[in-house]
């Protein structure tokens, strides 16, 4: 199916197909979306039968694969995993979370698959991968200039604006974290990805509490990694790692120093996007800054810079310290705590 004879076909109610053929005993909301759908041989045909060869990484739900509908054109497929215990709600999720956002600093759903047990979305492919597997490589690092680095830092911060601000719905990410910032093929314009566990705050809904926290420790804020409890303010502290590790080109976890036992959050002086950083990743979050007013931090040096109190997780822990905190989470809040390892792909 050549990619542009599908964006002409004719839209259909994807979401209410959803309900009625996956996700048994929900019922479908008054905002039920318009996807298109590719059909599971044209996927197939385009991935090489999910070769090997074409994975592009492993993601929450499952893998995900290049495709080429055309000799120019690729998507990228992400695959359910057919052993995904939450997989089919995520699936949902990511769906309906994404399916009418539009912005330039987000990645954009073009489709999905859903034939027998198969669900699959199609994503827009992004050639240069995700922003780990540049700032965490010591040869490919170098591609980055500070320039470049700067404008990924301020892309982002748009695009998490957008989230938390200027979407329909307020949108919590919760997964903010290097891996889940591809960059595209021309000017490497970062794209934010994976809503597979993103939350729709409504009205005027500013906190909400689990029992089942689900992220990457490094980028987890105290107050969601501990209590369960997240916010604007949660992912404002995954964007000031994610900031701070561009600017080091170190992983937040994993940080050693010879002269201290300080995380990276704990590592950095003061300078206007460390200071910015620094003050997104404060251990309480209401010290922590709204994105409206991150942006203006980060591009106007007229603007006064507030100086950050002490970052939560500023020091390292060990592995002993890290199971009483969870085990603590657990006998008060009953929660369940899914930790994902970052790896560079």
């Amino acid at each position: 199916m050549h990619i542009h004879c599908f964006y002409n076909m004719v839209f259909v109610h994807f979401i209410y197909f959803i309900v009625l053929l996956c996700f048994t005993g929900s019922r479908a909301s008054k905002e039920d979306l318009e996807l298109p759908q590719f059909d599971f041989h044209t996927i197939a045909t385009a991935t090489d039968n999910f070769s090997s060869r074409n994975k592009l990484g492993e993601g929450g739900l499952g893998p995900v694969y290049k495709a080429k509908l055309t000799q120019e054109e690729s998507i990228a497929v992400k695959r359910l995993s057919k052993h995904s215990g939450q997989g089919v709600e995520e699936f949902k999720n990511e769906v309906t979370m994404i399916a009418n956002l539009q912005h330039r600093n987000l990645v954009k759903l073009l489709g999905c698959c859903i034939e027998g047990k198969e669900r699959m979305l199609i994503y827009e492919y992004m050639p240069n991968k995700s922003l780990d597997f540049f700032i965490f490589d010591q040869n490919r690092k170098v591609v980055l200039s500070w320039q470049k680095r700067f404008d990924i830092i301020m892309g982002l911060a748009r695009g998490l604006l957008y989230l938390h601000q200027d979407s329909r719905v307020r949108i919590i990410h919760r997964d903010l974290k290097s891996s889940n910032i591809l960059l595209d093929d021309e000017l490497m314009n970062p794209k934010i990805s994976d809503f597979g566990i993103a939350r729709i705050f409504r009205n005027n809904q500013s906190e909400a509490k689990t029992k089942r926290v689900i992220g990457t420790y490094g980028y987890l804020s105290p107050e969601y990694a501990i209590d369960g409890k997240f916010s604007v303010k949660s992912d404002v502290f995954s964007f000031g790692v994610i900031l701070l590790e561009i600017i080091s080109g170190r992983k937040n976890r994993g940080f050693h120093h010879p002269d201290h036992y300080h995380s990276l959050l704990g590592h950095f002086e003061v300078l206007r996007c460390i200071q910015v950083g620094l003050s997104c990743v404060q251990k309480l979050p209401k010290d922590r800054p709204e994105m409206s007013s991150v942006l203006p931090m980060l591009s106007n040096e007229g603007v006064a810079l507030p100086q950050p109190k002490e970052p939560g997780f500023f020091t390292e822990r060990s592995s002993v310290d890290i199971d009483t905190i969870i085990g603590e989470g657990r006998s008060h809040t009953g929660t369940t705590f899914t930790i994902t390892m970052v790896e560079a792909r």
